[in-house]
């Protein structure tokens, strides 16, 4: 009775008993908006012990008890029951302290959203207090559920808008007597694969894990049932998971608690009269994020926490690990050697490792899975994306496993990859099986020959024609599509098909008699590409399967045609946008952030996860490919080189890329590395950032290209002067400087001072500091002395107007 009287003394009467109002109304301390079913309220409170003032919205029981959902001034309260809820004259709710007459909160709704003398202010029977058009119901312009609190209620949102850049998240209150945000929070990770963590100020503390279609793999248990329903939805523009209920009779809540524990609230019965509340008693050792250290699965046995390497790894350091001191985690027993022959491990009931690196494919079953792991050198892992009707989707991880646990049931699969030496004794019986099948296999094959041989020599014309198909497969296992049909898709080349062109011929845009959609590269026969051009663009691609790349469908060598066949893509190109004045405002900051991060997530697997060692040598704008959801992927391999072994260097007498993406030490003497491509991506990133081209920008008073425009405005602490100004009032301005800085470091003059790939994607996705650049390529400012690269001959220095190049096909 008492805790039921301290919460009604929140409210005074007299209660104005509607659940909207417009432009001209207001609700007052002690004055109250309540919905329609009579459940949720809007009114004025001061919590625990605090005389502060907050205007809330309360979920209200059978019983009169009413409980805090929402609070909308928690960073500001109002020091007296002054304050007023009202709309200006602009159509914006904002809250206003009566004393002074100042706004301590406001809906910030888009000014291009009003429509003055229009708006007006809903509470829903869920417990959503709307902004909507008067003019257009429907339209909502403003919502609380986008901007939750420490409850998450049914039918909120948690999650990212990846158009506009909103991030719903939970954080806790300071105390029971602050709502001000305390130090828990609950987001979503959206690197790699989505999973939701929980963070402690800037620091990540647990994971909940990624969505396998049935529950996060952190909480197996919290699984469907006939009264609550859990969703998860990921697209290309948003990333959310909410909760709703499917029985009318029942509400619940989860609250996180000032201590970051949850607490779950249930109203039941008839009114909802019946209340239950229940506390997690905290984070178990295991939840607590990488307890173990990396490669090793945490157990919870007898309340206690046991660490175990994975199968093939050992303790990094085994005196500590000796003592339970385990985080430092495992390493590999012996080195990989990328052997096709490696084999998996399946963990059973596990929790699986941290996604913010990993790779998916939604498309992929299992086993193809499973191959794509052991064929790239990285991967350390696969399992299922999702685990509904036998599964479906692919999920792989590189380098280290963090953050594993196994359960004692439920859970989901995950395969370990081990060398096969790790696999004798578990697989035993299957390789003795396996031997046998061996010795029958070569029986069967020496047999084949035979005949094959038997048959060649009485038959020669035979053998030629079989070398002449296997010539026309390129090396490759890929489909051969057939000229007449390339030329119906195309609208025989038709110009109006025409997507662009390059270097090395047209582009066009093909649809098959099934409604597949195609991009066809026609190679010009006055291209520089030949056919070891072309054969080594096929043999590349073909190999190459990356998120982030472009993928090659097949291929066509039919008389003169050389004709290569991708996926389409239907936003084109980036120079497409970037440059264009009107389509480069559709490119918000968080798409050019994301465009950024996958072109560095694509070269890494290039340079380094592949397992050939890939440069690209003409790495520009035009080569990136936008998709539907505009994520980048790279294209054109045509210039494209293997790196073998150690190799980190070549030579080429024809320099062929493209005049402003070069390095210096490519377009002088013709020598590139994985450095020549870090050069040119950091030039598309400044690019991306400024929406100028590097080859056309010419500082009137300093005569500087594009990089030299972005050094001197780094060196004279200017950094976001650099910025594209379509972006500059939406922007996270220290993502923006960082990535300036990355740009900057990606095109120093000397190789060996740019950072490798691997190093750029932790800089882009890092808090740390950064190393600071250097003079950029082709640079020279008035009054400066640079430094000579003393391994070029003459101590050569380089500048936009002073490169001799003896050899240079445009593109």
């Amino acid at each position: 009775m008492l805790l039921t009287f301290f919460f009604l003394m929140f409210f005074v009467t007299p209660s104005t008993s509607i659940d909207s109002f417009g432009m001209n109304q207001s609700i007052r301390d002690g004055e109250t908006l309540v919905s329609a079913g009579g459940s949720f309220v809007v009114g004025f409170f001061s919590p625990g012990t605090s005389t502060n003032r907050y205007l809330g919205v309360f979920y209200k029981d059978a019983s009169g008890n009413q409980t805090v959902m929402w609070v909308a001034n928690r960073e500001k309260p109002l020091q007296n029951k002054s304050g007023i809820l009202k709309f200006n004259e602009n159509g914006t709710l904002q809250l206003f302290s009566g004393t002074t007459n100042t706004s301590v909160w406001s809906s910030n709704i888009s000014t291009k959203d009003l429509n003055s003398n229009s708006s007006t202010a809903q509470l829903l029977d869920s417990g959503n207090l709307i902004v909507k058009s008067s003019d257009d119901g429907s339209k909502i312009l403003w919502q609380s559920f986008d901007f939750p609190g420490d409850v998450l209620m049914p039918g909120m949102k948690i999650g990212l808008n990846l158009v506009t850049g909103l991030d719903r998240y939970l954080s806790t209150w300071k105390s029971a007597d602050d709502p001000a945000r305390g130090d828990y929070s609950i987001k979503f990770d959206p690197r790699g694969y989505p999973q939701i963590i929980q963070m402690k100020g800037v620091v990540l503390n647990a994971r909940e894990g990624s969505w396998n279609g049935l529950y996060f793999t952190g909480y197996p248990y919290l699984v469907q049932n006939n009264m609550f329903r859990r969703d998860f939805f990921f697209n290309g523009e948003e990333m959310y998971y909410k909760s709703e209920i499917l029985d009318g009779s029942t509400f619940r809540i989860n609250r996180m608690m000032p201590s970051g524990i949850w607490q779950t609230t249930t109203w039941t019965g008839q009114g909802r009269g019946q209340v239950k509340t229940t506390t997690s008693g905290g984070l178990e050792d295991c939840d607590n994020f990488a307890f173990c250290g990396s490669n090793s699965v945490c157990n919870m046995v007898d309340n206690d926490a046991a660490c175990e390497c994975l199968k093939g790894y050992v303790p990094k350091f085994p005196e500590q690990w000796n003592v339970s001191h385990w985080s430092n985690g495992c390493v590999r027993k012996t080195a990989s050697k990328c052997d096709i022959t490696d084999g998996f491990s399946k963990y059973i009931n596990m929790k699986l490792p941290d996604t913010s690196s990993s790779w998916f494919d939604k498309t992929m079953n299992l086993e193809e899975c499973q191959r794509s792991c052991l064929k790239n050198c990285s991967c350390t892992a696969y399992a299922n994306l999702d685990i509904r009707n036998g599964g479906t989707g692919c999920l792989l991880w590189f380098n280290h496993l963090v953050d594993m646990r196994q359960f004692n049931q439920r859970g989901q699969d995950l395969f370990i990859k081990v060398p096969n030496s790790e696999l004798a004794n578990e697989h035993g019986n299957m390789k003795k099986k396996k031997n046998v099948a061996i010795v029958v296999a070569g029986v069967i094959i020496f047999g084949l020959i035979i005949c094959a041989s038997i048959v060649l020599i009485k038959y020669p014309g035979l053998a030629r024609n079989i070398w002449k198909n296997k010539q026309r497969q390129v090396d490759v296992d890929l489909p051969i599509f057939d000229f007449s049909v390339l030329a119906k898709a195309t609208d025989n080349f038709s110009s109006n098909k025409k997507l662009g062109e390059g270097g090395f011929g047209p582009v066009y845009k093909g649809t098959l008699i099934n409604g597949q959609e195609l991009a066809v590269k026609r190679l010009s026969k006055k291209s520089g590409q030949g056919s070891e051009e072309f054969k080594n663009e096929v043999a590349l691609i073909a190999k190459l399967q990356h998120r982030n790349l472009v993928k090659l469908l097949g291929c066509c060598i039919q008389g003169g045609e050389k004709i290569l066949i991708y996926e389409f893509m239907p936003n084109k190109s980036l120079d497409h946008f970037v440059f264009d004045e009107t389509r480069r405002k559709s490119l918000n900051w968080l798409q050019r952030f994301n465009i950024i991060s996958g072109i560095a997530r694509g070269l890494l697997y290039l340079h380094q996860d592949s397992r050939l060692k890939i440069i690209h040598r003409d790495l520009k704008t035009s080569n990136i490919l936008l998709d539907t959801n505009l994520n980048p992927k790279i294209s054109d391999f045509g210039l494209a080189r293997i790196f073998l072994g150690d190799q980190v260097e070549a030579n080429t007498n024809k320099v062929a890329e493209t005049y402003g993406y070069m390095s210096p030490e490519y377009a002088v003497h013709g020598q590139f590395s994985e450095k020549s491509d870090i050069f040119s991506y950091g030039v598309i990133v400044l690019e991306l950032l400024s929406g100028k081209r590097n080859r056309d920008f010419s500082d009137s008073e300093n005569y500087h290209n594009l990089l030299g425009h972005a050094w001197r405005l780094w060196t004279e602490e200017k950094p976001l002067e650099l910025l594209d100004e379509v972006l500059r009032e939406n922007c996270n301005p220290s993502e923006v400087i960082r990535c300036i800085q990355v740009g900057l470091l990606c095109v120093q003059q000397r190789p060996e001072d740019r950072p490798n790939m691997s190093l750029v994607v932790l800089m882009l996705n890092g808090e740390k500091m950064l190393p600071k650049p250097k003079f950029p390529g082709f640079y020279i400012d008035r009054g400066v002395q640079l430094q000579a690269d003393s391994s070029l001959p003459n101590n050569t220095l380089f500048s936009a107007n002073q490169i001799s190049i003896t050899i240079l096909e445009a593109r």
